[in-house]
């Protein structure tokens, strides 16, 4: 790893890329996140797909950003790409089991 950051932006054209060094588990990050790579006579071009939204496009780019940072790349977000403010966390998309829940039922007896 470099000490140059990452950077992940909204591009002239619209659409949401990536520039700066990054290795092979950085790329396999950005692919898990959404981001394609297409080859271009200076190297690789990583952008995320067009015309899916921008509340889509800040969702994947802040998720890239947040998984490269947490295996401690050094990234910049554009901060127009960041879905929700820095520090804080999404609401839960299912509520959470309780543990009676969980717990085994007994059986019954006398019923087949």
């Amino acid at each position: 790893m470099t000490n140059t950051s990452i950077r992940i932006l909204r591009g002239p054209g619209g659409e949401v890329e990536v520039e700066g060094p990054y290795d092979a588990f950085a790329a396999s990050v950005l692919a898990r996140a959404g981001f394609e790579t297409y080859p271009t006579l200076r190297g690789q071009w990583v952008r995320l797909p067009f015309d899916l939204g921008r509340a889509w496009e800040n969702d994947r780019a802040t998720w890239a950003a947040d998984m490269l940072t947490a295996a401690r790349y050094n990234v910049d977000l554009d901060p127009d790409l960041r879905s929700s403010p820095p520090g804080t966390s999404a609401p839960p998309s299912a509520p959470h089991r309780t543990k009676a829940a969980m717990t085994a039922q007994p059986t019954r007896r006398g019923s087949r």
